[in-house]
């Protein structure tokens, strides 16, 4: 799923593209997308793409006299910028935003279409999407902290959860878990102050590098290609691939849900193999408990 930085590219991408032109029309293949009856699509028609902006993982498009449309991608929902007039693609494609200079498609891979589109009047009901998560580059430490401790959750719980913080998903949490040293299973609300502080020096640093580095690539060309993995990653997707940090083997839990999340075990629980919930069950006291077990 695009995440904060992925979104953040994807914003400044159809500020550099797409914002200046008007909307020709609109093509919809999935009317399970649209979620929203009023006010009605075709009211973007003839209007210009005033700005675009981010809410949590949502994108938005604000026309100059008309409507703000929010996109949320969810796991596999991609736009790609197209010659003006393209083609739906097969199953995979949604919907279609021919502008006067190029056609914005929005793509979703899968049989399970989660992808959803809205439409509201201005930009403030749009607001009624916002999870209430905090926006953490450049904010407060002591509400960052205040956030984390209230919500009583695991680490990789709290720093996922769109309630809690805003535009963190899974990959992007690996990163900043990694990179302040911290195991994912830690309670938050029992953390040291700091953990706390390398947990939020971690989160701005982390976010801020990869939100500047795929919105200099997406002001070049529109990113095409979006995926959770990164080939700046220190941990996540890199299962059994050496820590770049101690060069021990990358660790992985595979949840209920299906997605992965990657740590490692020298550098983040001090050796100790964390449980899987499927694996460690299965194989029980075979189960291997640290580093050197394995």
């Amino acid at each position: 799923m695009p995440e904060l930085p992925e979104t953040e590219a994807y914003v400044a991408a159809l500020g550099a593209h797409v914002v200046g032109q008007a909307l020709e029309t609109t093509r919809l293949a999935s009317p399970f997308l649209l979620r929203t009856v009023e006010p009605p699509l075709d009211e973007a028609h003839g209007k210009t793409l005033e700005s675009a902006s981010r809410l949590g993982k949502r994108i938005l498009m604000h026309f100059c006299d008309g409507p703000t449309l929010v996109i949320h991608p969810m796991i596999s929902g991609r736009l790609r910028w197209k010659k003006r007039g393209a083609g739906l693609p097969g199953k995979a494609g949604l919907l279609a935003f021919d502008f006067v200079q190029g056609t914005l498609v929005l793509t979703e891979q899968g049989s399970k279409k989660r992808a959803s589109l809205h439409a509201f009047a201005d930009p403030e009901s749009a607001l009624v999407l916002d999870p209430g998560g905090l926006e953490v580059i450049g904010c407060d430490p002591g509400e960052f902290e205040g956030r984390l401790r209230a919500s009583g959750h695991t680490l990789k719980r709290a720093l996922t959860s769109p309630k809690i913080f805003s535009g963190i998903g899974n990959a992007w949490s690996d990163e900043i878990l990694w990179e302040a040293r911290l195991s994912p299973a830690a309670r938050a609300g029992t953390l040291k102050p700091e953990k706390v502080e390398a947990l939020f020096q971690a989160t701005q640093s982390v976010l801020t590098a990869a939100r500047d580095r795929l919105v200099e690539r997406a002001l070049q060309a529109f990113p095409d290609k979006v995926t959770a993995f990164q080939p700046e990653m220190a941990v996540h997707g890199r299962f059994q691939e050496p820590c770049p940090r101690c060069e021990s083997p990358i660790q992985r839990i595979t949840r209920a849900a299906g997605h992965d999340f990657h740590y490692c075990a020298e550098c983040q629980t001090g050796g100790r193999i964390l449980a899987d919930r499927s694996l460690s069950r299965l194989l029980k006291d075979s189960w291997p408990k640290r580093l050197e077990d394995l």
